[in-house]
């Protein structure tokens, strides 16, 4: 088989095992102006017809074919079982077909598969609509109003605008700021649902494991999902960090879930529900957080009394976050973040508002004295 540079395929079993084939290759400021008017184009799988909303505030007219994304392959006859059921090839013709399929999905999927940094944090993104808004993972975001950098595979740059996020099961979404393709509309990956997966579905997962790499491009994984469960859906599409926040496409390119996390055994790969995005659209697109991902309750390890007209640090934990950014008995905090802090309770929102390994400058008193600490934002179970 001949292969492109970007594209190395490899087996690691044999297709009657049913194991996996590997593929190699490559916004709330501004929300307030359009939020109104952006509908849910998650919702325009199957051709419907769609408004979609513009930063400029004008309203975008699409038909559902218009808009049905950039990722969907026509899946032949022959392989409309492994689609809908799954399983594995009854024939080396069909395995054959199904990887030149997978092989489809992959290159397009990849146009739309991005890289995404907030400060010296990096993980992965997919746009899902030709106005630029962004797929990804709430702790990828992060929070509302942050500024992005969206790392596309042309090498290129973008900034972008974390919006909402429903931590709870880790769904985050970002806009592109206008003006930066030069006015063509973005690649966008092709709507799907998660409503009707089975396990033994084929599946394709995008990304950048260990962080975006321009010449390397992004790398996919083919596998099967394994369960389907109400907040993710499990795969043997092996994530690695940087992964997280990337798309999960079925057979026929369009776009089934996103990649969250791994879970307790490495062969574990969590991903997030599109169907996620689509319940809580709305929500998403105003800039409202809510939810906190179990395994992700962020912490920084003090204690103080909200009775009191400041927040003063009444113990640190030893070996917290806040133990090694120097924070001791008796501090007052004064800032965290970009957050003036007022009371012991407006220091708990503003930690609840931020996720486990964000670095957050914290401003305090000690002694009638002003100190800046550097304080990485720790998680509870982390002891």
């Amino acid at each position: 088989m001949t292969l492109s540079n970007r594209f190395r395929w490899s087996t690691g079993f044999l297709w009657i095992l049913g194991a996996c084939l590997f593929v190699c290759s490559g916004f709330a400021a501004e929300a307030a102006s359009a939020q109104s008017i952006v509908l849910n184009p998650m919702a325009t799988s199957g051709g419907v017809s769609a408004s979609v909303g513009r930063v400029d505030g004008a309203a975008e007219t699409t038909s559902g074919e218009d808009f049905d994304g950039n990722t969907k392959v026509a899946v032949p006859d022959e392989l409309r079982d492994l689609l809908r059921l799954g399983g594995v090839p009854e024939s080396l013709d069909q395995l054959r077909l199904l990887e030149k399929q997978q092989q489809a999905v992959a290159h397009l999927g990849e146009a739309c598969t991005v890289g995404v940094k907030i400060g010296a944090a990096q993980g992965c993104g997919v746009i899902i609509t030709r106005t630029g808004l962004v797929l990804t993972a709430a702790h990828v975001a992060m929070r509302p109003g942050k500024t992005a950098e969206i790392l596309l595979p042309d090498g290129r740059t973008v900034l972008a605008t974390t919006l909402g996020m429903n931590r709870g099961v880790d769904a985050g979404v970002l806009r592109i700021r206008p003006d930066q393709n030069n006015g063509k509309p973005w690649p966008c990956a092709s709507p799907g649902t998660s409503q009707h997966l089975e396990p033994g579905m084929w599946c394709i997962a995008t990304g950048h494991p260990g962080g975006y790499d321009q010449p390397r491009g992004a790398v996919t994984r083919i596998g099967r999902i394994l369960v389907v469960q109400p907040g993710s859906i499990v795969t043997d599409c092996a994530l690695i960090g940087g992964d997280s926040g990337g798309p999960l496409f079925d057979l026929e390119g369009r776009l089934i879930a996103i990649h969250s996390r791994i879970g307790n055994d490495v062969a574990d790969n969590l991903h997030v529900p599109v169907d996620h995005y689509k319940d809580g659209w709305d929500r998403l697109m105003s800039g409202e957080s809510w939810g906190v991902l179990p395994g992700f309750k962020p912490i920084i390890g003090v204690s103080g009394n909200s009775s009191l007209g400041v927040a003063k640090v009444i113990s640190v934990r030893a070996g917290s976050p806040a133990d090694e950014a120097g924070i001791r008995a008796d501090d007052v905090i004064k800032q965290f973040g970009d957050v003036r802090i007022t009371d012991f309770s407006s220091l708990t929102s503003a930690v609840s508002d931020t996720m486990p390994g964000e670095r957050v400058v914290v401003w305090l008193e000690r002694g009638g004295t002003e100190f800046r600490a550097l304080l990485v934002i720790g998680r509870a179970g982390d002891d």
